[in-house]
């Protein structure tokens, strides 16, 4: 009698509680018609939001210098340093002799010539002037040389011998005068010959910035030398839907498996026309540099041509209340759904703010630290009651024998009725 019982015990519990439910089901207005089984939740959380581009590059130095030769008007001697050698500004690169200071060699040396000639006509003419001055009488018709006569521009037959001897006295200084001058132009012209003598023999050209010697061109073709900068930098190209976020200035963070740390820098230069001609066959790209930011004398070496993954940070919020973007809802405006306290699911509306990385900006709504519903459906009611499932590793055996009896009902009975 007893296993009978006991069948006909647990067929009439199981009728009762499959009726109890249809009725509480069935009822208008009840509360499980409105009941919200909730599985996903989060809470709100303060939250860093970052709006990023991801794209990839390249380690390059960050400038290359190219240094020129004219060869027309010089004539190259030697290379000074090799492919590969690290210099310092000022460090010398080539030697050339130049053919404009043969040229001007060869006008200050006629130019020195024609002075000594003139000096010596003076010396020349300065003696006619001392040997006549010394035959100087009184009788006018003492015989004069033509060119002295001529320059002393007095009348020799009308004139005292007191004044044709002055008259010699001032020409003789005039013409040391003139000597003087042209003995000081010699002395100039010395001074430049010697100079151009120096710079002939050996004229060297310098670099104007450390860096390394890329290229050398033996067959002279410019440019003759490149010199790349030993600070690094990271190029790489926008789309055109990146070119429309990007700005120099922007922080960049990239990666790379050549370096153990992430790097860190700015954008600092962004090209307007692309790195190709339009066309409407392909995609243009933008060519970019970002100058990496050292990190102490720590900073390891980047090696160049090392490809790097690269993220652009267009936009950044740290600590605003954020939630996942699945939980945002839309009807003609977006709106998710709050879990109270009380076990009500009640629909709130929000003001987005920025959006990124899976990650919705809350600039008015829900705080931090509200629950909140995650991926609700359309069956959702405005201040719906709601259940959660049981997680059962919070479920100890040890909690559930320290109910009495009349609780263990009790619980029971509100599990099934109010729920």
């Amino acid at each position: 009698m007893s296993g009978k019982w006991k069948i006909a015990a647990v067929s009439i519990a199981s009728i009762v509680l499959i009726t109890v439910n249809l009725y509480l089901i069935e009822k208008k207005e009840s509360k499980v018609e409105r009941t919200v089984f909730v599985e996903n939740w989060t809470k709100v959380k303060k939250d860093t939001i970052s709006d990023t581009i991801q794209t990839n590059g390249v380690i390059k130095p960050v400038e290359e210098y190219d240094i020129y030769f004219d060869a027309k008007k010089n004539d190259f001697k030697k290379f000074l340093v090799k492919e590969g050698d690290a210099i310092t500004a000022g460090s010398s690169l080539f030697e050339y002799t130049t053919t404009e200071l043969d040229a001007l060699k060869a006008d200050l040396e006629a130019e020195k010539t024609a002075a000594e000639g003139e000096m010596a006509g003076i010396e020349e003419y300065i003696g006619k002037l001392r040997s006549y001055q010394g035959t100087v009488t009184s009788e006018p018709e003492t015989a004069i040389d033509e060119s002295v006569e001529k320059n002393l521009n007095i009348d020799i037959t009308t004139s005292s011998s007191d004044l044709i001897r002055s008259n010699i006295e001032q020409e003789m200084y005039k013409q040391e005068l003139e000597k003087n001058r042209l003995n000081e132009k010699v002395k100039m012209l010395d001074a430049k010959l010697s100079s151009i003598e120096e710079q002939s023999s050996a004229i060297e050209t310098t670099s104007e910035a450390d860096g390394v010697v890329k290229n050398i061109n033996k067959n002279l073709n410019n440019p003759i030398i490149s010199i790349v900068s030993t600070n690094m930098a990271i190029e790489g190209d926008f789309s055109e839907e990146e070119m429309k976020k990007a700005e120099v200035g922007m922080t960049i963070k990239a990666s790379s498996s050549d370096s153990k740390k992430a790097l860190k820098g700015t954008i600092g230069r962004i090209h307007s026309y692309p790195a190709e001609e339009p066309s409407l066959k392909k995609d243009n790209r933008f060519p970019f540099q970002a100058l990496i930011k050292p990190e102490g004398e720590e900073t390891e070496p980047l090696l160049v041509g090392s490809k790097v993954n690269l993220t652009v940070i267009t936009n950044e919020k740290a600590g605003v209340p954020s939630i996942p973007i699945e939980a945002v809802q839309y009807q003609k405006q977006p709106y998710i759904y709050k879990l109270t306290n009380k076990g009500h699911v009640d629909k709130h509306y929000i003001t987005k703010g920025l959006k990124a990385e899976g990650k919705q900006e809350i600039i008015k709504g829900p705080s931090v630290g509200d629950v909140i519903l995650m991926e609700p459906n359309a069956a959702v009611k405005d201040h719906s009651y709601f259940i959660t499932p049981i997680q059962f590793e919070k479920v100890k055996a040890g909690t559930y024998k320290k109910f009495t009896s009349r609780e263990k009902v009790r619980y029971l009975l509100l599990g099934i009725l109010e729920k």
